[in-house]
């Protein structure tokens, strides 16, 4: 509800005009219910999806324009369902970096070669250009959409459940302490000794190798569509509004900045209880 809400006041006296760059998969399927919602509140929404898609399909309540990439259906659910076993093998903690690296790197090739069709597209880009956005919606674990916000100069709204390698703490100047943040492969809680502390420190150097091969061809991209060098970070930076898809009783308590609001079991069914 407190979504909803947000979003809503995009349009304060009328519907505004949302433009969507969403993600694929799971990442979808809570974005979905949100847009359904803005739509039935009166906003315009405008859906941009490559052709070849696991979940992401046209729907009465919003506008989709599609445009085509060099893959295939097949080749895509391959990727997809390889990256989702190794993310939940188990080992030890060299043998899960290696196998969340290849996984990566695949799944990234998959989406710098959709974002690249996707800013070719002179005719949708020319679309977009034309018509008056009030803001863009997007999940920035893909940075596509951070590319076309900066681009179109509209302010940006993220979707999200984190950036892999804590880009998203950095982006947003939120203050992350080993001290008491685990990080990614430790299988830390809040709770360390003093020795788990600084093996969490050291997790932090392998997280930004992973970033600098996942997010550089995007920057790459993105310097090359803006006429000018730039970082993902630097996009990230934009964003006026984190929509952060985390439930603290479920996670690790954190320092949040103002302009960052969990909005957890967002993405849950709605059923009724029984008695």
């Amino acid at each position: 509800a407190r979504l909803v809400v947000l979003l809503s006041l995009l349009g304060l006296a009328a519907g505004g005009k949302l433009l969507v760059v969403p993600v694929d998969g799971s990442h979808w399927l809570s974005l979905r219910e949100v847009l359904d919602s803005l739509q039935q509140r009166g906003h315009e929404v405008v859906v941009l999806a490559p052709e070849v898609s696991l979940h992401i399909k046209p729907s009465k309540n919003f506008v989709m324009k599609m445009y085509p990439v060099p893959y295939t259906q097949e080749e895509m659910e391959k990727e997809f369902q390889a990256f989702l076993q190794i993310s939940f093998e188990e080992g030890s903690f060299l043998s899960r970096f290696l196998k969340v690296y290849e996984g990566m790197k695949r799944i990234t090739a998959l989406g710098v070669s959709s974002c690249k069709q996707l800013l070719k597209n002179q005719e949708l880009i020319r679309y977009l250009e034309e018509n008056q956005f009030d803001a863009l919606l997007t999940d920035p674990v893909v940075p596509c959409g951070l590319i076309l916000a900066e681009h179109l100069s509209l302010p940006s709204v993220y979707f999200l459940r984190g950036v892999p390698c804590g880009l998203d703490f950095e982006a947003a100047q939120c203050p992350s302490p080993p001290s008491y943040v685990p990080r990614g492969f430790t299988q830390h809680t809040d709770h360390m000794t003093f020795f788990q502390r600084v093996r969490n420190l050291l997790y932090d150097f392998p997280n930004v190798f992973l970033c600098d091969f996942a997010f550089e061809p995007f920057a790459e991209l993105a310097s090359e569509f803006l006429h000018r060098d730039v970082t993902v970070l630097d996009l990230l930076r934009q964003g006026s509004v984190w929509l952060l898809r985390v439930e603290f009783v479920l996670d690790y308590p954190r320092p949040l900045m103002p302009n960052i609001i969990p909005i957890g079991g967002v993405h849950c069914a709605h059923k009724k209880l029984t008695q």
